[in-house]
């Protein structure tokens, strides 16, 4: 009888490399938010694939990039600690032969670290086959990989070969978790992301960086639906007046969006209300960033 596998797989990269979408994409379902700005990942985020002979608890974590706050250094923090602790590294690059000074950032932690490392060169659908060709060549150049795997995450193209491919790289083990878990996020912090999601999707530029949702509330009622009291955080009265937007459209729009994920995930009809508060330069407060679930635990 083939024996089972199992191991946790570290996604990184820099920021808006499409390392939430891929995650999202090997596992079959929404968890981790997706936006196109970067540092939309902000925790370590936990998600399990389980088929019949081996289960990867894949660990999403923040782009590694220049810290310029507190959020900045807890983020960069959280995944350069994940390099050490787990089975495979997967390093996310776009399909391109110019590595600049974030890859090189990234390249130099490599370096040292013990787990293999599978290069994916994610967005392989956007360049014709040569370029991709083009871009392993400078990459293998700069780093022993275990494999390279070039994938589509927003498509799907090659994400099975990259589930055998990390397969390869797994410790016997047990079955950490049982065959339903997709992830161990708690269903308040899951809330909170997709409402950070749909603001970062709605609001201006200068905005989404200077937000965090805190959920006040989460309440099931005896007929199975969900009260939840939520609040955005920002920076500036400037800033909560956009969140607001000329009659409340803005929170609305944010609401309704948010409200039709969350429905979807926990199976069940949601009332969603939304308040905006000034905390001004959060980010540079540690005591605001840890209150606001942003630990870093050692």
């Amino acid at each position: 009888m083939e024996k089972f596998h199992s191991g946790f797989a570290a996604l990184i990269g820099r920021p808006n490399v499409g390392k939430s979408t891929l995650m999202n994409r090997l596992i079959g379902q929404k968890i981790a938010i997706t936006s196109s700005k970067p540092q939309t990942t902000r925790n370590q985020i936990r998600t399990v694939y389980t088929d019949s002979r081996r289960q990867i608890i894949f660990l999403d974590t923040p782009g590694i990039h220049q810290a310029k706050n507190k959020l900045g250094e807890y983020m960069v923090n959280v995944a350069e600690r994940t390099l050490t602790e787990v089975d495979v590294i997967l390093w996310l690059v776009e399909p391109s032969t110019y590595i600049g000074a974030g890859e090189q950032h990234i390249i130099r932690r490599l370096a040292g670290v013990k787990p293999p490392v599978i290069l994916v060169i994610n967005k392989a659908d956007t360049v014709k086959k040569e370029e991709i060709l083009e871009a392993i060549n400078t990459y293998r150049k700069e780093l022993n990989f275990a494999d390279i795997v070039p994938v589509s995450a927003l498509k799907g193209d090659n994400t099975k070969e990259l589930i055998e491919v990390i397969g390869k790289y797994l410790p016997e083990g047990p079955m950490y978790y049982d065959e339903e878990t997709v992830t161990d996020q708690p269903m308040r912090q899951i809330a909170a992301e997709l409402i950070r999601e749909k603001a970062l999707r709605s609001l201006s530029d200068e905005i989404p960086h200077g937000i965090a949702v805190l959920i006040d509330s989460m309440k099931e009622r005896d007929n199975g639906l969900f009260d939840i009291e939520a609040t955005i955080v920002c920076e500036r009265d400037s800033h909560k007046g956009i969140i607001i937007g000329k009659q409340g459209a803005m929170l609305k729009k944010i609401g309704s969006a948010a409200r039709y994920e969350i429905e979807a995930l926990l199976g069940a009809r949601v009332n969603l209300k939304l308040w905006v508060k000034v905390r001004k330069e959060w980010r540079d407060s540690e005591l605001y960033v840890r209150n606001y679930g942003y630990r870093d635990e050692k």
